[in-house]
């Protein structure tokens, strides 16, 4: 069977992985999505959802951060599938905690999922779309990379990092007709989210212009866009999804 797009969105069980996976799913594309829990609900979940909408839906189990199975991953879906389209770099932890107090464990863990893992990924794909002359790099940073976040000095330290290797990566694949973007969502309506305590959402949400929580799916329509023909001449850029939180 062949595709008109082959889509690969990693860390897709559930939030904004999830919308994201569901937003590029069409009778003509397929999507392949990453998940690192072997009995997970919410894959399952994604899976059965991408199942009724996508051209073919595919749920693997791997971490991005290890840099081997990304490599044989991705050249697998590019041999099964007849190429590789759209990555869309979402996988990522967060281990919070003020800096006089955080491990070094919880920094590398952090850094390594977050950051390695996007690199990781993205050079496996760009190999396979340097061959295509065509792709399209999608990274999921976030609002602190650029407001920092008390208590989060390793995960602000990596998504502030993506966006440097959003950049140089844009830089060095333009020449090939990929595009390499990121994400940059503000407060997100999620399970994170969900947990808070109901003062602390009326906090934020008083801070945000629009007045209210963002939705997975208004992160996923504009990674949508960033996938289409209609962001071809877009590269490098870092797209703020934040209901004017910070401008």
């Amino acid at each position: 069977m062949s595709f008109q797009r082959v889509a690969l969105v990693t860390g897709g069980a559930r939030g904004i992985g999830r919308a994201v996976a569901l937003g590029l799913a069409d009778p003509e594309t397929a999507v392949i999505f990453t998940h690192v829990h072997p009995s997970s609900t919410g894959a399952a979940d994604t899976l059965a959802l991408l199942q009724a909408k996508a051209a073919q839906a595919e749920a693997q189990c791997w971490a991005a951060e290890d840099s081997v199975a990304a490599s044989e991953r991705l050249t697998d879906i590019a041999a099964r599938y007849g190429r590789l389209d759209i990555l869309v770099n979402n996988a990522g932890l967060t281990r919070d905690g003020l800096a006089v107090r955080l491990s070094d464990e919880d920094w590398h863990a952090v850094l390594e999922a977050n950051l390695f893992g996007v690199f990781a990924c993205a050079r496996a794909a760009a190999k396979i779309m340097m061959k295509q002359r065509q792709g399209r790099i999608i990274n999921l940073s976030s609002i602190v990379a650029f407001s920092g976040n008390a208590g989060q000095t390793n995960y602000c330290a990596s998504k502030a990092g993506i966006i440097g290797l959003t950049r140089s990566l844009a830089l060095e694949l333009a020449g090939r007709r990929i595009t390499v973007n990121a994400v940059a969502p503000g407060f997100i309506d999620t399970d994170m989210t969900a947990s808070l305590p109901a003062k602390i959402r009326e906090h934020f949400i008083e801070r945000i212009p629009a007045g209210r929580f963002g939705a997975p799916e208004d992160v996923a329509a504009t990674v949508a866009f960033l996938a289409s023909e209609a962001a071809a001449y877009i590269t490098g850029q870092t797209i703020h999804v934040n209901g004017g939180l910070y401008l």
